[in-house]
């Protein structure tokens, strides 16, 4: 019974043992699902995933054999980067790219599956980002495909709607904010930052603080009669220093760190958080604003003194300075470079701070085949590099979390 539907969600990643089948399969032996679709929607799920990081591809497995919807999972990642750079308050971008697909009022003309058929092509052929134009892939422009656009009809990816009359959206996930590899928001880094409580040591006071997991065991134990129990208080010893790259390349993740600093401004759960900023790369100097104004900085010796060993570090930035600003000793043309090249800089942090890591919004995997990607390899061999995404930050902060 219902076969198909197992290799469809084996076809869709979600690893489904034959021991949950035939759960599952039992559960509607004993009629759990009434005859209603709905509850074997749950029921199903229930049984069958293991993660609500898997839950968009089940909808999507369940779509397709309960009710026909064949669903395209398999934009490439860059394509959906592309499509999901800027953040919403980036001005509306539809300059004309010289195409000859030109913007209409009224409903598109082509047939769905000729349009299907373009995109398709789109695919294959686009190697570069593109938005506000009318013939790629892209966003807020005059072409069939993308989001946030001014053409009618047409496939949305992802993203928000232009016309709202797309008669396809691809990618649209009800639990997005559970996948563990899309861009973060600032509750995700919220949550994420909470992981380093774990570094917390209780003070030698007296239990007034609730703990709610010895609670609700001795609650049972009790015959269900509330038993509290109580633990004492936590003082986190967390410090953190946040050193952002600012401006140039980074222009375009601008909101993504801004998520990220507010995050971090809203926590209360660390002993000491310093913030400061670079433009490119670490040099003499860290400034104190991301305008990164000439004046307005302190000196990185002084960070070295005044900021102990302790202090765990996060450095984020594309690390697509040109070659020079890495390797020269002339390389920092904003303020002299105290006789170092960058790397040297990014070589005292390492020898003094043991706990450091970089968060980089467009980190490449294949980062070691590509010659001009030289800079994120030799800072990668410095420092461990993660993708500023749930699951980077996630193994960021598991990083930075090891005791040795």
């Amino acid at each position: 019974m219902f076969t198909p539907f197992f290799y469809i969600l084996k076809a869709k990643g979600i690893e489904v043992s034959l021991t949950e089948w035939v759960t599952l399969m039992e559960a509607l032996d004993k009629g759990l699902c009434h005859s209603s679709l709905t509850d074997f929607y749950y029921l199903g799920r229930m049984v069958l995933v293991k993660s609500e990081t898997d839950f968009d591809k089940y909808d999507r497995a369940f779509q397709e054999y309960f009710k026909g919807v064949h669903s395209q999972d398999e934009i490439p990642p860059q394509i959906l980067e592309w499509l999901d750079t800027g953040g919403d308050d980036e001005e509306h971008m539809w300059e004309d790219d010289g195409n000859d697909v030109l913007w209409t009022k009224k409903k598109h003309e082509d047939d769905p599956e000729q349009v299907r058929r373009k995109f398709q092509e789109r695919l294959e052929e686009q190697h570069s980002q593109h938005d506000g134009g009318n013939y790629w892939i892209g966003r807020r422009g005059g072409s069939t495909f993308g989001n946030a656009g001014r053409t009618p009809g047409g496939i949305r990816i992802n993203g928000k709607t232009g016309m709202r009359s797309a008669f396809q959206v691809i990618g649209e996930e009800r639990y997005r904010d559970f996948r563990l590899d899309k861009a973060l928001h600032t509750r995700q880094f919220e949550v994420a930052f909470r992981r380093l409580r774990q570094f917390s040591a209780r003070l030698d006071v007296p239990k007034t603080e609730l703990d709610l997991g010895k609670t609700i065991d001795s609650t049972c134990k009790n015959g269900g009669y509330l038993k509290l129990e109580f633990d004492k208080p936590r003082k986190n010893t967390v410090k953190l220093l946040l050193l952002f790259d600012s401006g140039g390349t980074m222009m375009p993740f601008s909101s993504l760190c801004n998520n990220l600093f507010q995050a971090v401004d809203k926590a209360n759960h660390f002993k000491d958080v310093k913030v400061y900023y670079f433009h490119n790369c670490v040099y003499n100097k860290l400034y104190n604003t991301p305008e990164c104004e000439n004046g307005d900085w302190i000196d990185t010796e002084w960070v070295f003194k005044n900021l102990d060993s302790d202090y765990r570090v996060i450095f984020v930035g594309d690390a697509q300075m040109a070659h020079e600003e890495l390797l020269s000793a002339h390389g920092n043309y904003r303020a002299g470079n105290g006789g170092l090249p960058g790397i040297e800089w990014l070589r005292l942090f390492q020898r003094k701070y043991k706990k450091a890591v970089w968060l980089n919004p467009r980190k490449h995997d294949n980062v070691a085949a590509l010659e001009w990607l030289e800079s994120e390899l030799l800072i990668s061999e410095i420092f461990p590099m993660y993708k500023l995404s749930v699951q980077g930050l996630k193994e960021a902060l598991e990083k930075l979390m090891v005791s040795r």
